[in-house]
């Protein structure tokens, strides 16, 4: 079974950039994006656009950027782990910001890890690749459903 990564990225610029940074490092499966915070919910609720649709595999890891229309990522994040369907879900924040109270209050949000968005093709390639490893091939998930 694929593991799926959910990128959620409101810049088509950093959505192509993160997409051709994994597949250069050889990450092949499947990105599903989506390009703001009430989307992102959406999704993994299965709620607005995506009510109804068949419970798809949740996805390895979650990419999220902070600065997002309609909903907010700190927000999207509060919501995922305040509900027990999606709590623990492994959550990345990549994100531009270098403000140390976002990291702060992600981490304090049940974030995984904050990883800044390096300006740098070649450096971007390589957090890619570090990503990938980690959160697809390492990273034992919880079980579905798992007690806390």
């Amino acid at each position: 079974m694929s593991k799926i990564i959910l990128l959620v990225e409101d810049n088509a610029s950093d959505e192509k950039l993160t997409i051709l940074a994994f597949r250069q490092c050889g990450v092949a499966n499947e990105i599903v994006v989506v390009r703001d915070g009430a989307e992102a919910l959406d999704y993994l609720m299965l709620t607005g656009q995506h009510a109804g649709q068949a419970a798809t595999v949740p996805p390895a890891v979650i990419l999220l950027d902070l600065k997002l229309p309609r909903v907010g990522g700190l927000e999207v994040l509060r919501r995922i782990r305040a509900d027990d369907r999606t709590r623990l879900l492994p959550v990345v924040v990549l994100t531009a910001s270098n403000e140390d109270e976002d990291v702060i209050r992600s981490y304090s949000l049940g974030a995984n890890a904050y990883v800044r968005k390096p300006v740098d093709f070649a450096q971007f390639l390589v957090a890619a690749k570090t990503l990938g490893l980690f959160w697809l091939l390492l990273n034992e998930r919880a079980p579905a459903g798992g007690a806390a």
